[in-house]
Parts: C-alpha cells; sequence; structure tokens
C-alpha cells in the first residue's frame, strides 16, 4: 500500500476518547492521563466492514456493524457527489461537553462537483475528482485533530477515519471503490510547565479496490476498520463452502451468482439475483449485528434493500449540478 494519492490509470474503537488534558484511546497499550481536566473532545469510532459486489453495472453494498466497545455508533453512509457515496468508519462523530450536540461527519457535507473525464496523470498525481473528495473531509477533520495537544498512544499504522468510496468514475469508466485513509502524526512543541503537543492530520492515502487490475479476477472485495477485526470474507467463505452459510450455498436459484463469483467473473452475475443473495446470506455473516444493504447504478443512484434505521442526510447540492443528473436519492425498495 503506497502512500498519498494513487491514480486510477495506476490502479491502484466504537468510542474513542481524545482528551486535551486527558487522553486515553482503546488501542493505547498503556492510557496517558492528567491530573487536571479542563476541556475533552470525545470521539466516537464506528467499526466493522463494508462488502462489494459489483454485478454487470450495479453496485451492491452491505455494511456491518462490528462495534469495538459496547453503545458505538455504527457505520454511517453520506452522499459524496452525484456517483459517489461513502461508508464512514473510525471517528466520524465527535462530541464537546460545551456542545451537546454532536459533530459528524456525515451531515453538513458539501457536495462535490464533478470534474469530467479522465485524463492520462503521471504516477504521482491524483484524479481531480478524489482529491476533492480527500480535500472535503479532510477540512472537516483538521479543526477536530488540531486541538489534542497530549500525547495520544496511537497506532502509527491505524487511520483515525476509513472512508469507503463506492460508485462510478466520471466519462467510461465505470464502476469503483476506494478506501480513503486519514492518519495523524503528532510533534511536541513546547513545555507551557508541561508536554504540549502539535497533532497535524496528514493528507488522505487511497488505496483503490475495484476495478482489478487488467485480466485479474472480478471477484467479492471487503473492506475492515479496524483492519485487525478477525474472520473470513465472504468470498473466502464461499469458496470453502463454509457450513455457517450453506443454507444459501446450497439455494439452486443461486446457482449463476456462485458460478460467477467463484469463477472470478462477478461481473457477468445476474444483479437482481445478486442482490437477492446478498440479502439472503447477510443476516448468516452478521449473526445479531446490525447491517445495510443496498446498490448503486450510473443512472440511478442509491436504491436501500436494508436501510440504516436513520435516513442518509442529503448533501447539499452543487450549484453546478446539471438539472436531470444521477442522484443518490433514490427510491427505498420495500
Amino acid at each position: 500500500m503506497s502512500s498519498g494519492f494513487r491514480t486510477r490509470a495506476g490502479q491502484g474503537n466504537a468510542r474513542l476518547r481524545l482528551v486535551c488534558l486527558v487522553v486515553c484511546f482503546f488501542f493505547a497499550a498503556l492510557p496517558v492521563w492528567a491530573q487536571d481536566r479542563e476541556e475533552e473532545i470525545v470521539a466516537n469510532l464506528a467499526g466493522g466492514r463494508v462488502i462489494m459486489h459489483v454485478a454487470r453495472d450495479t453496485i451492491i453494498f452491505a455494511a456491518i456493524d462490528q462495534p469495538v466497545e459496547p453503545h458505538a455508533i455504527p457505520p454511517r453512509v453520506v452522499g459524496i457527489d452525484s456517483g459517489h457515496i461513502g461508508v464512514l468508519f473510525g471517528a466520524s462523530e465527535w462530541r464537546s461537553p460545551a456542545d451537546p450536540k454532536p459533530i459528524r461527519l456525515d451531515r453538513s457535507y458539501q457536495r462535490v462537483g464533478a470534474t469530467g473525464a479522465r485524463g492520462d496523470l503521471g504516477p504521482a498525481e491524483a484524479e481531480p475528482d478524489l482529491e476533492l473528495i480527500g480535500t472535503a473531509f479532510l477540512e472537516k477533520l483538521r479543526p477536530l485533530v488540531g486541538q489534542l495537544h497530549h500525547r495520544i498512544d496511537f497506532p502509527p499504522n491505524q487511520p483515525i477515519v476509513q472512508i469507503v468510496v463506492i460508485g462510478f468514475a466520471p466519462g467510461d469508466y465505470g464502476p469503483e471503490v476506494w478506501v480513503v485513509e486519514y492518519r495523524m502524526e503528532q510533534e511536541e512543541v513546547g513545555t507551557r510547565g508541561e508536554e504540549y503537543w502539535q497533532t497535524r492530520l496528514l493528507r488522505p492515502h487511497f488505496t483503490q479496490l475495484y476495478p482489478p487490475e487488467k485480466h485479474a479476477p472480478r471477484i467479492l472485495v471487503e473492506s475492515r476498520y479496524p483492519g485487525g477485526l478477525k474472520g473470513p470474507t465472504l468470498e473466502e467463505m464461499i469458496k470453502s463452502n463454509d457450513p455457517r452459510i450453506a443454507s444459501v450455498l446450497q439455494n439452486g436459484r443461486f446457482e449463476k451468482v456462485l458460478e460467477n463469483l467463484r469463477g472470478g467473473s462477478a461481473q457477468k452475475a445476474p444483479p437482481v439475483e445478486s442482490v437477492d443473495f446478498m440479502r439472503a446470506v447477510l443476516p448468516l455473516i452478521a449473526g445479531s449485528s446490525s447491517f445495510v444493504l443496498g446498490t448503486m447504478e450510473q443512472q440511478h443512484g442509491l436504491n436501500w434493500v436494508v436501510p440504516p434505521s436513520e435516513p442518509v442526510e442529503k448533501a447539499e447540492e452543487d450549484k453546478n449540478r446539471p438539472p436531470g443528473a444521477p442522484t443518490l436519492r433514490g427510491p427505498i425498495k420495500p
């Protein structure tokens, strides 16, 4: 996984307590704290996994809530632009004792505008639309992370926020899935009678999950947060005939879907049967955990099959968005 932006041409836990004078994070081996507490900011973390199945021109996605602490927030979905949604993990909700209303990354999001078809970029450059998306979330996160002035024992390879971007690229590029990660770094800049650290949010890191390299198999793709979540992926369960999903694997209605998934040609699977397959298998792999299931189509936007418990807030429209352009606010299926 390389750092910085990656171009498409090149392919490419849950409550977190972040305290100005008292800092405790569940990943930390040893929490850090001080005697006095003046002000604290608390970030609630969402943990879990996203499973994506691209069946012809339909992207089927599922987000499963796998909290790392009781009473954690679930993964949340945000409309990003006219062709993409994002599933938010990590510190996607922040609270301050001075303000009872939480700051949520999925609220009051300024939808970015389209940037046109893709060009041939150099290996160190980012696609303009990806850079816009990454910068929009960076600007929302930066002032929150900047309030942290005590040393935080935080794994350097663990993003504080992770966004799974799902949708369709401009032009004829087609379906795509990216994981966008935001990490932070700290530097001791003064004493003021005690340790004083400056916390800085780093530029986002992009990793492309779909489409794969040319001629590579087209399979189910999955992303998890935190990355150490254990258990087989759905792709692995299908190929090993896992007994936990035997009732679905033995259902004759899904024979063609499973043939495509096992053969590395998931993009040829019939969309309707693929949606029904995901709807049948999700309760078996999620267990008692909640999940959402939806589809993305280039011309019809987002449709919910199993909607979230709260509505997805509509992003503020780009004033330059042409009338009749695809929308993420498709009708909810019964």
